[in-house]
């Protein structure tokens, strides 16, 4: 065993974090469900959605069985979409290809869609201990700072050598703590800020602390500035509360899920309004501007609030329906859809 792996483990032993939610009752589907719930987002994000994840879907042919409008409803508000997606088409996959059993390869797992390398080595490590590296964002950083790799990280050459590194730092044993306990360093010891270097079990042999370098490593690569995109909404709420939402049908960020009615520009929102309006007895009129940020542009949404004295009898148009605050629990709505509706009810 290196002297690496050795003192991860028994920092980990005291210091680790054992009190997760997918820390319990440890399954390889526990794990998969949570690391794919917890790319790209915070842990503190993460808890209630995953335990509400499944307490409903609490296995694999529970959510193989299950619809893409459900399984997106219990993702609603929790970013990057195809993530519920991905997994309601590999829980599918698993169900018919590997009788519900979550395969145990590093192969057979990234065959899978949304599984990546590292994903799958999380899967097979903490899942079902058995021999696999993984390389999140915690671990590369740990890594890069460990060994001082300057390099940009998303460089081909960088990443290959980090897979390397993390082969080789692997213990003989133990390995579904040692991938737990390298993604906690990083987590809560070798943070992006203020790294709490002085704690570290591997200070004595880290290079970015020896020379002074563990706030320039790794490498900050200076970030485009997003575009920024607009979009129009029409809020149509009847005298019971109810709203006229949309499913989106074209591929994009919020495929599938349920938006309100859509223009791309506001004089096609006014001219379907005024036929609204036309229907039925307009009690009040109101324009709301909300923000939204993606990973790769930035959205201001224009919404005109419409509230009718009339019920929501009034026709739609394809794949819009109106619904009701309880119905919405049903279905996937993006974080602005309930940002809007808390402001207006």
């Amino acid at each position: 065993m290196s002297v690496f792996s050795k003192r991860l483990l028994e920092w980990h032993k005291k210091e680790g974090r054992k009190d997760l939610p997918w820390q319990q009752d440890i399954t390889p589907y526990k794990v998969w469900i949570s690391e794919i719930m917890l790319q790209q987002t915070q842990v503190s994000t993460v808890k209630p959605y995953f335990l509400e994840f499944i307490r409903r879907f609490p296995e694999i042919d529970a959510l193989a069985s299950s619809s893409e409008d459900e399984v997106l409803s219990y993702w609603s508000g929790l970013g990057y979409y195809t993530r519920a997606r991905n997994i309601l088409k590999s829980a599918k996959l698993i169900k018919s290809e590997f009788k519900s059993k979550i395969p145990e390869s590093i192969e057979e797992l990234i065959s899978l869609p949304g599984i990546g390398r590292s994903t799958a080595g999380a899967i097979r490590s903490i899942g079902y201990g058995l021999k696999a590296p993984i390389l999140d964002g915690n671990v590369k950083r740990v890594l890069s700072r460990y060994f001082k790799i300057e390099d940009d990280l998303k460089k081909s050459s960088t990443q290959k050598e980090l897979w390397q590194l993390a082969e080789g730092l692997l213990p003989k044993s133990h390995f579904n703590m040692y991938s737990q306990a390298i993604m906690d360093l990083g987590a809560i010891v070798c943070k992006k800020k203020n790294p709490n270097c002085s704690s570290c079990p591997q200070n004595k042999n880290c290079l970015a602390y020896k020379h002074d370098l563990t706030e320039l490593i790794p490498a900050k690569v200076k970030k485009k500035e997003k575009p920024r995109k607009n979009l129009y909404w029409l809020v149509a709420i009847d005298h019971e509360g109810k709203f006229a939402l949309q499913q989106k049908d074209q591929k994009g960020v919020w495929e599938g899920l349920w938006t309100f009615l859509e223009f791309e520009e506001t004089g096609l929102r006014d001219d379907y309004s005024k036929n609204l309006i036309k229907e039925s007895n307009l009690i009040s009129k109101e324009r709301l501007k909300i923000k939204h940020s993606f990973s790769h542009y930035n959205l201001d949404i224009d919404s005109l609030i419409l509230k009718f004295e009339s019920d929501s009898s009034k026709k739609l148009g394809n794949n819009q329906m109106w619904f009701n605050v309880n119905d919405l629990k049903s279905v996937g709505t993006p974080a602005p859809v309930t940002k809007i509706i808390e402001k207006v009810i």
